[in-house]
């Protein structure tokens, strides 16, 4: 491990230990609603260890909380976490060895430790900024989800604190960056609609499930059909004048 700190820039330890912060603040309020709101302290505890999801453990224990069933708190916990397979395949040169080194390491996978290891583009520096800051966030959730599952034992009331705020807070942060693209801001207004509509007629948990027919207003991405066009259009001018056809048209 501290041959892990001594690869990094002071910047980037700074750094990680300032999202290590806010994630044990999240934690808490995380391991403090579930307790106050009837779960036993050993089910936010398990699930940050075996979950280790921030967002889909809010999600899950929201909706069971709520009343939703186990399998809407189930698949919307899935769903949430669907974004970290690209992020895997993104990150995959960072985990080499053993297979108990690549499964831990599949383990500490979150949108921090990868959005640190990109940052480096020296092979060492990714893998050293991965299993630092994943080491660090595991430990720090981990022990925060506890102190406030204990203390939500004693405070009772978590939403005379705001803490209760913590869970939209939690997925607004998730779904902020990506609003800046027209496709996923239509399809993120049409799914709110969808699932505000439904929040009154369906079991807690099915509203968010429903609110996928989101996906079926997103359309093709920009300048799809326009570069489909523009290739058609130069292959018709390239026969017209005689000229030689590249190769890739020639195969296709």
């Amino acid at each position: 491990m501290r041959s892990l700190l001594r690869t990094l820039e002071r910047a980037t330890l700074r750094d990680i230990a300032l999202v290590c912060l806010a994630d044990a603040l999240v934690g808490a309020s995380f391991g403090a609603i579930s307790v106050s709101g009837g779960l036993p302290l050993w089910v936010p505890v398990a699930m940050s260890v075996l979950v280790f999801a921030g967002g889909s453990q809010f999600a899950a224990v929201g909706i069971a909380l709520s009343g939703g069933g186990a399998l809407a708190a189930v698949v919307t916990g899935l769903v949430l976490n669907a974004r970290l397979l690209p992020f895997g395949f993104t990150v995959a040169d960072t985990l080499d060895g053993p297979v108990w080194r690549r499964l831990l390491g599949a383990q500490l996978l979150t949108d921090e430790s990868v959005a640190f290891t990109l940052l480096q583009a020296d092979p060492r520096r990714r893998r050293a900024a991965y299993w630092v800051c994943g080491l660090a966030l595991f430990v720090i959730w981990n022990a925060s989800v506890l102190v406030g599952a204990l203390a939500g034992g004693l405070i009772g009331d978590t939403d005379a604190l705001g803490l209760d705020a913590a869970f939209p807070a939690v997925l607004l942060a998730l779904v902020l960056p990506s609003l800046t693209d027209r496709r996923t801001r239509a399809a993120a207004l049409t799914g709110a609609a969808v699932a505000v509509a439904a929040t009154p007629f369906v079991p807690a948990g099915l509203p968010v499930l429903l609110a996928l027919a989101g996906l079926l207003f997103a359309g093709r991405p920009d300048g799809a059909g326009d570069t489909a066009g523009d290739t058609a259009g130069d292959t018709d001018a390239a026969d017209a004048e005689g000229e030689p056809r590249p190769l890739a048209e020639e195969v296709h």
